[in-house]
């Protein structure tokens, strides 16, 4: 390196993952509106579950990945990309490729897919020097060992882990909360509408206005038909996405950190599914099924509306006593819970000792693949 040259960060990314969020991402991240920003990104490598591209460092990426990516037959592999994210750490190695400047390589692993496996092989990355950043909530849902596990190789190498997208999409709610508790306040609660599919379907249902109104198993077909839903609402319908992001955040409250020894399987959790429809697994059958159930959800409406109220499935991490929970709750007409939410939007509460008077809220949209991705994408600035 040239003692006149300017020395600047590159952050080589690696995308596993090409679905609708690691599509959007990538698209995202080659149309960053300024040129200089743009440059301080290098796609190494993109993975689907067949195939693995690979470029090297100042190669157009840009340009055509997707066909890149299609005609590839290298097959997807972790050791190799870690090897390959690993030799690439040096100054020296980058130098050049843009006269007068050099390039100190960060390497960050982006994991776009739901997987387990994927999830588990975190320790792995971080622990050889790379940074790992996710919408991916499994790793940090699960078991606690694996979450400890995480922390300890984060620690020990000085890489960093961000997931701010695997609670609120791209909302700042996980940056929210590390705030909070990195300048001192202390959070005494925590609340919230944390999915989006239920978000949706109670805004439908249960809108305080009539004791009727459409059925329940009628908004779950639509909401499912409108892509809101996973292929089986069930998935949906069981609580365990907002258990699972309930954890991710109790993991950050020191008081709350050793909670929940089994991830989301300890959060206290109302499944909507009826238990006579727990093993269907078809999703045409579930909601053709669910209507035979559509007397018990209209009682709970009806019930809710001779108190003034409505429902809503939130999601609750209590510290004083706590009790974490994801349940079906009923709010008056004038509860944020109600008069803030529209659509599929999301919406968290936080109580704290220095907003006690009136508790911190975020909201808008917690889901989707644009708003992911761009909170994938903001995690990803970060390292500059």
């Amino acid at each position: 390196m040239s003692s006149g040259s300017q020395v600047q960060h590159l952050v080589v990314v690696s995308v596993i993952g090409v679905g609708l969020v690691g599509s959007e991402l990538v698209d995202q991240l080659s149309k960053l509106p300024s040129p200089g920003l743009r440059d301080q990104f290098q796609l190494l490598s993109l993975s689907s579950s067949r195939s693995t591209v690979y470029y090297d460092i100042g190669n157009d990426w840009q340009s055509n990945w997707r066909k890149d990516i299609a005609a590839s037959d290298i097959k997807p592999d972790a050791q190799a990309l870690a090897t390959r994210l690993t030799q690439i750490s040096t100054v020296e190695e980058v130098a050049g490729l843009r006269q007068g400047v050099s390039f100190s390589v960060i390497p960050v692993l982006v994991d776009n897919t739901s997987s387990e496996a994927v999830a588990r092989l975190y320790p792995f990355f971080l622990s050889r020097g790379i940074n790992v950043v996710t919408p991916n909530k499994k790793a940090f849902s699960s078991e606690l060992t694996l979450y400890e596990e995480i922390v300890a190789a984060s620690l020990k190498t000085g890489t960093r882990f961000y997931n701010e997208s695997t609670v609120g999409a791209g909302l700042p709610i996980i940056s929210t909360i590390k705030d909070l508790i990195a300048t001192g306040d202390k959070v005494t609660k925590i609340e919230g509408v944390f999915s989006g599919t239920l978000s949706y379907i109670f805004n439908e249902f249960s809108d305080g206005k009539s004791r009727d109104g459409p059925s329940f198993s009628s908004i779950v077909s639509v909401a499912r038909q409108k892509g809101y839903t996973e292929p089986n609402p069930a998935d949906d319908l069981n609580g365990a996405d907002v258990a699972r992001k309930l954890t991710i955040l109790s993991r950050y409250i020191p008081s709350l950190r050793d909670k929940l020894p089994d991830g989301y399987k300890s959060v206290s959790t109302k499944s909507l599914v009826p238990a006579a429809l727990d093993g269907v697994r078809s999703g045409d059958e579930f909601v053709e099924k669910l209507s035979g159930y559509d007397q018990e959800f209209d009682k709970l409406r009806s019930d809710a509306f001779e108190e003034d109220k409505v429902l809503r499935f939130v999601g609750v991490i209590d510290v004083a006593s706590g009790v974490i929970k994801a349940d079906l709750e009923r709010y008056t007409n004038t509860h944020p819970f109600v008069t803030s939410l529209g659509g599929s939007d999301n919406i968290v509460m936080f109580h704290t000792e220095r907003y006690g008077a009136r508790p911190l809220i975020v909201q808008g949209a917690g889901a989707g693949a644009a708003v992911t991705a761009m909170g994938v994408l903001g995690d990803l600035l970060r390292f500059l």
